[in-house]
């Protein structure tokens, strides 16, 4: 059963070219944040005024070649880039784990027992969906702290909604099916029912909200650091190299395109790979 499913991933992924094309920028991206002592040309944090604003491709007398140039602190860019994909990942994979486990939990819980459980959570959501959702984070991060920690339990518990909404949504559905009532008929304990009966049914919604929802992470932590209230310098970041760039944008161009196109790149590829995932899993 599991080669045949395996054979079936794999048939799908190679029919799929935008699945294809996602599957091979995100592990691009993984490579590049778990090799990146490895692969970055420079040390993303030295400073040299003598190379700023260098322009990409850009070799000095050492033989030492800039890539993507460097920025205004004569620091280079590709190394700034690779290494700032540790950031984005490890802050987004988090976040994702965090809201998925609390939103999944809630939903099967609220969807089964229904009840008082059920109005205190949906109302909680309620609210919370009313209120704009970036001034929230800004304003939990602002209170707390920038820091990668404060970031991702930020991120994570304010991310429970959706898949809190969907999951429920399944489970009052498959509360009702045979095979729920069965299994209440033989006394088989209620823990049980939700992760084993459950819980495996809606774990394919799941699976491809959080890799939808890990892209709209990455989007939160650049924008949370091009405001300053993200990872603080001198860590590499690609919301903070694009603060820093937007003031030499027309005489430097190569400072903020290159991080923006990393992160671009990097958006389009989860969101390709949560295409082909849905088609996968639930069409």
């Amino acid at each position: 059963m599991a080669v045949s499913t395996t054979r079936k991933l794999i048939y799908s992924l190679v029919g799929n070219k935008r699945g294809l094309m996602g599957c091979v920028v995100m592990l691009c991206v993984v490579v590049a944040a778990l090799s990146a002592a490895w692969i970055s040309p420079h040390d993303p944090l030295k400073q040299d005024l003598s190379l700023r604003l260098k322009p990409p491709g850009w070799q000095e007398e050492g033989g030492e070649v800039y890539w993507l140039g460097t920025d205004h602190l004569g620091r280079d860019i590709a190394s700034r880039i690779i290494y700032g994909s540790r950031v984005s990942l490890a802050i987004s994979v988090s976040a994702v784990f965090i809201a998925a486990f609390l939103g999944i939990t809630i939903g099967l819980v609220t969807g089964y027992y229904r009840g008082w459980v059920d109005s205190i959570f949906m109302r909680l959501a309620d609210v919370q969906l009313a209120f704009p959702f970036i001034l929230l984070i800004i304003a939990v991060v602002a209170v707390l702290g920038a820091n990668m920690r404060n970031i991702i339990v930020v991120l994570g518990i304010t991310g429970w909604v959706v898949y809190a909404r969907i999951v429920r949504s399944e489970v009052l559905s498959l509360r009702e099916r045979e095979f729920i009532t069965a299994a209440k008929a033989l006394g088989v304990s209620h823990f049980k029912i939700l992760f084993t009966h459950l819980l495996p049914n809606v774990a394919a919604s799941c699976i491809v909200i959080a890799t939808l929802e890990m892209a709209r992470m990455i989007l939160m932590e650049s924008a949370l650091s091009f405001l300053g209230l993200g990872i603080q310098p001198p860590t590499p970041s690609w919301g903070g190299m694009l603060a820093d760039g937007r003031a030499y944008l027309f005489v430097s161009w190569w400072f903020a395109t290159f991080p923006g196109v990393a992160l671009m790149i990097t958006i389009l590829g989860v969101n390709m790979m949560g295409d082909w995932l849905h088609d996968f899993l639930l069409i």
